[in-house]
């Protein structure tokens, strides 16, 4: 009896695509263009087709992919296990709507002065934590939310338990819609562009090996400062966005679900991939929509879904449709 087995190649067009000749011919260019081109064009044209109901859901998404994003270059490029997405979260739109409700700042400065400053208040609080590694790091970040969420509430400040409302909307909803995607895609191609780069390079180096890292001379606590700057950046920027878009912000932003749903979305599309964080947040927020008409049962199928992705593909799905797409298989005789 001949015994065979499954054999997996690269295609040749993606190994030519590799170097200098991809610009040989127009198969090619759009063997590489493709798959980065149509999902933007889907992501960008779906809105216009899309009922107002779930307009909201995709905005809701992108503020997600955005936060997943953040979690997965913070933990797949510097090894920094956070457990506070909901810190950033947070902190950004306490900042945007403090800035709205006290001094009448419109959304257009409030937003952008408080993702700077939300990223520079987070990476400050957690700037003693950074010579923590593992457990002891997550522990740090997902504590400092529950503190300032009690804080708040005991004190009475910034609304107390009802929060600042009235806050001031967003022009309309297409400022809302394309702001969030436009902000995401920018993230994501900048943020693959840099783990690309020396400092990316770094970054790797202190995952993989922090202390070879530290023996080469290179200060790793400042590049882990860094690397948390830029993902809190994203955190404090969703935040901030959200509340003009919600046009409240109270102490539902610092709730655990702005930590978990995140790490889920990444597990699912899959870590150190930044796009899978992104196909991850894109397909369980809008199922999480999709599962409401089910009730208390929701979460039990919710949950459900999310073991099976990741007991059937544990690579995540960004890194299987990635392999199908650059491989092939073939079962040969052994």
């Amino acid at each position: 009896m001949v015994s065979r087995r499954r054999e997996r190649l690269e295609r040749g067009i993606k190994v030519r695509t590799d170097d200098v000749y991809a610009l040989c011919s127009t198969k090619e260019m759009l063997y590489l263009v493709a798959p980065r081109l149509i999902p933007i064009l889907v992501l960008l044209l779906l809105p216009l087709i899309l009922p107002t109901y779930w307009q909201k859901v995709v905005i809701f998404t992108g503020v997600f992919a955005l936060l997943s994003i953040s979690w997965d270059f913070l933990y797949s490029f510097t090894g920094l296990v956070s457990l506070g997405q909901a810190l950033f979260f947070g902190v950004g739109a306490y900042l945007a709507g403090s800035l709205n409700h006290y001094f009448d700042i419109s959304p257009g400065l409030t937003i952008p002065i408080s993702t700077i400053a939300g990223a520079t208040l987070c990476t400050l609080f957690l700037l003693p934590a950074l010579r923590l590694r593992g457990i002891y790091f997550a522990m740090i970040t997902l504590v400092l939310p529950l503190i300032f969420l009690r804080i708040i509430e005991a004190t009475a400040i910034l609304g107390g338990t009802d929060g600042l409302t009235a806050l001031a909307p967003l022009p309309g909803i297409w400022i809302e819609l394309y702001l969030i995607l436009g902000i995401m895609l920018v993230a994501l191609f900048a943020l693959r562009r840099l783990v690309n780069s020396d400092f990316g390079l770094v970054l790797r180096g202190i995952h993989d090996n922090d202390q070879a890292v530290k023996g080469a001379g290179i200060n790793i606590y400042w590049y882990k400062a860094q690397a948390l700057f830029i993902a809190a950046l994203l955190g404090s920027f969703a935040g901030a966005y959200l509340t003009h878009v919600y046009m409240f912000v109270g102490l539902s932003a610092f709730a655990l679900d702005f930590t978990v749903v995140p790490i889920a979305a990444t597990v699912v599309g899959g870590m150190g991939t930044l796009g899978g964080s992104v196909l991850g947040a894109f397909i369980l927020v809008p199922l999480s929509e999709v599962l409401r008409a089910f009730g208390p049962l929701r979460i039990v199928f919710y949950a459900l879904l999310i073991v099976v992705f990741i007991i059937l593909k544990p690579e995540g799905l960004f890194n299987y449709l990635q392999r199908k797409y650059r491989e092939f298989e073939r079962w040969v005789e052994v």
